[in-house]
């Protein structure tokens, strides 16, 4: 998954669909391919009243989304984008936007094998 927490993303699908709008991203269940993004499939929990919650009444939190109705807004050029992934010149990986071409950070630590 190419998804990271804290990255900006963008919702392209779905009833939380925004044109203009970046939200962050809270949690990533990579094993379920979904996402959790801040302020976006918002539900209802509720709770009875008890010791520990006298008031009781209605909790609201974020569900998961898939990965795919969210696509990475790219730092440099500030346009959501497909995101790939390439070798640096010290073996290292890192995510690049296929807009821009700019990196949005390392994937995995240098290897050997694939320095120049």
């Amino acid at each position: 998954m190419r998804i990271k927490v804290d990255d900006m993303v963008r919702v392209i699908a779905g009833a939380d669909r925004s044109d203009d709008v970046n939200v962050k991203v809270l949690k990533v269940l990579a094993e379920k391919n979904k996402v959790i993004v801040e302020g976006v499939n918002r539900v209802f929990k509720h709770m009875r009243r008890s010791q520990r919650n006298p008031q009781g009444g209605r909790l609201s939190k974020e569900m998961p989304i898939s990965v795919s109705n969210v696509m990475l807004v790219c730092d440099s050029c500030a346009k959501p984008t497909r995101v790939g992934v390439r070798y640096r010149d010290d073996g290292s990986k890192e995510r690049f936007c296929k807009k821009c071409g700019a990196g949005n950070g390392l994937v995995s630590p240098p290897r050997k094998g694939y320095a120049k």
